[in-house]
Order: structure tokens, then sequence, then C-alpha cells
């Protein structure tokens, strides 16, 4: 309402002083710019809040096309009539002209018609872009809650069997748990977080991971590269190296390995994920190139759209997951 009322003031300010014919604005000139700004306010009225939201936003062009110069010339028409014959009824006292003739007044009211439907069009977008911000927000921390309960749930079960054996690495596991779930909940709701933090909340995470190994099992992770200064969206690198764990780890497995390389540059991060696999793997690993790696592609485009890589390699022996980001200098996105 305030919007309408100013662009109205302004319409109404502009508009008597051009048609003022003195210096001096007198009584006259005020009821002449009011009785004109009648058939304004109505076509542009009729246009935003009919012929806009029936026809423009229903794609129907050509029709309303046709009824914005039906349109203008009604109200151009209108004009007219009024400053010819209804004004002397309801103000005799006065002596009143049109100034314009049929097409310039078809022009001034094309004139204010594009601008409002521009205003109009302009706001409609910048609430779709609202929107669809909101849109990708939820679904991002939906797709943040699809992963968090399986790794939560993984964790207290090692951390219960540590318990049942009276393992003296039950205590520090938990604390680990802890800051993990800390981080989880309290830190990954921002936009992006300190590279460092991430990969402070990876360490942990593989320390939990290596309470459930074999003496055999090869577990590396190797990260080279300055993590200072840069940040990144949370959690994103943690499902390819969950799936690793999940999949790479197993006592079916007689050599089992999870190889994890994070090479850090400038501007830009690669990792890369690899896991040994046994034969029940190719059955059971269709999962995460089902719904899991979806899931991981979705949330990818979201945050990173045409700006990341993924490769990834499925073979008997092995699985192998190469993800490039970029990185980011500020926590903004």
């Amino acid at each position: 309402m305030l919007q309408h009322i100013l662009f109205w003031s302004v319409s109404y300010y502009d508009l008597i002083h051009s048609f003022s014919i003195t210096n001096n604005i007198e009584t006259i000139d005020y009821i002449y710019t009011a009785v004109f700004h009648i058939t304004i306010v109505l076509a542009v009225y009729v246009n935003g809040f009919v012929l806009i939201p029936r026809l423009l936003a229903r794609n129907k062009y050509g029709l309303y096309a046709v009824c914005v110069l039906a349109l203008l010339a009604g109200t151009a028409q209108l004009n007219i009539f009024i400053y010819s014959h209804a004004i002397d009824f309801f103000l005799p006292n006065y002596f009143f002209v049109s100034n314009f003739g049929f097409w310039q007044l078809v022009q001034f009211g094309f004139v204010y018609l594009a601008i409002t439907t521009l205003l109009k069009l302009s706001r409609a977008w910048f609430r779709l872009i609202e929107l669809e911000r909101e849109k990708a927000s939820t679904e991002l921390l939906f797709l943040k809650m699809q992963l968090n309960p399986h790794f939560l749930f993984n964790s207290l079960n090692n951390i219960y069997s540590l318990a049942l054996k009276k393992d003296t690495m039950a205590p520090n596991s938990i604390l680990k748990l802890a800051e993990v779930m800390r981080y989880m909940i309290y830190e990954s709701n921002e936009n992006a977080v300190p590279l460092q933090k991430e990969l402070d909340y990876i360490n942990n995470y593989i320390d939990l991971q290596r309470l459930r190994t074999r003496d055999n099992a090869s577990i590396v992770c190797t990260v080279t590269g300055e993590a200072a200064n840069s940040y990144i969206a949370p959690l994103v690198l943690l499902v390819f190296i969950e799936n690793g764990f999940k999949h790479g780890i197993k006592a079916t497995i007689h050599e089992s390995f999870v190889h994890i390389l994070i090479n850090i540059s400038e501007d830009l991060l690669q990792m890369t994920v690899e896991n040994s696999k046994g034969v029940i793997d190719e059955v059971e690993n269709d999962n995460f190139r089902g719904l899991g790696l979806e899931n991981v592609k979705r949330r990818l485009e979201l945050l990173y759209r045409g700006k990341y890589e993924l490769t990834i390699n499925d073979t008997k022996e092995k699985y192998r997951a190469v993800l490039q980001l970029p990185l980011q200098k500020t926590s903004s996105q």
C-alpha cells in the first residue's frame, strides 16, 4: 500500500507541474491533474490485477497484447469523454478542455502500463528467486538429515561394542563422537565453514571408524596443501568417505583398505577416495549408486552448480571416487 501511495504521489507531483500553464500552480491545475489520473489509475490496476495474473502469467501473450491495446483505447476515449462532457456537470464553475488527442492519451497510458508492468514483473522475479533459495535451503537441510543419522547409528554401535568389551578406548571415542556431533549440529548449518574445521571433522570421523577395523585393514588419509583461509560447504565430502568405510572395511574382504587423498591448492580442492570391494558389494553398493549417489549429486548441484567435477570408477576389485570443488575465500555464498 505504501509503495502505491508513493508511486501515485510522485506521478501527481510530476504531472501537475507538466500540465500547469503558468509557473504558479492554481486550483484548476490540481483538479485537472487529479481527474486526468482517473483513467490512468483505472488502466494500471486493470492491467495489474486482471490482465497480468490471468493472461500474461499464464503465457497468453497474444490475448494479453490485444487486451492491453483495447484497455489503452478505452481509457483514452474515457478521458476525452470526461473532459468533453462529464466534468462540466460536476464542476460547472470551471472550464476544462482536454490538452491531448486520442493517440497522445494512448501513448501516455502505454508509458504507465509499461512502467508498472515492469515493476510488477521485477517484484515477481525477485520473489521467485527468494522462493528458489528457500527451497534449495530446505532441500539441503533434508539431504543433510538423510546423511547424519546413518553415521550416528554406526558410531554408537561401534562404541557400544567397545563398552561391552570394556575397552579403554570407549571414553575417548565418546568424546570424539561428541565433537563430531557438535560440529554436525551447530556448525554445519552455515553455508560455508573453514576448511580446516571440515578436515578436523573428517579426522575425527576416521578415528571413530578405526575402532571397528581389523589390524590388517589399510586406512590411509593424506592431506596436502594449506587449508588456512579457505571455506567449503559442510559435510559435502563425508558421503564418499563414509561409503568407502561402509564397503571397504569388511571381514569378507581379505585385504581391506580405504585410501583418502585430499589435495588443496589455492582455490581448488580435489579428494580421491578408494576402497576395496568384495563379491557381496556388487549388490550392496547399488544402494550408494542409486539413492545415495543421487542425493550426493543433488547436493553438489545445489551448492556448486557447474563448478564441480565428480568421476566414479567402479570395478570388481575397488571403488574410486574423485571429487573436485572450488574453494571459497569467505564464509558467504
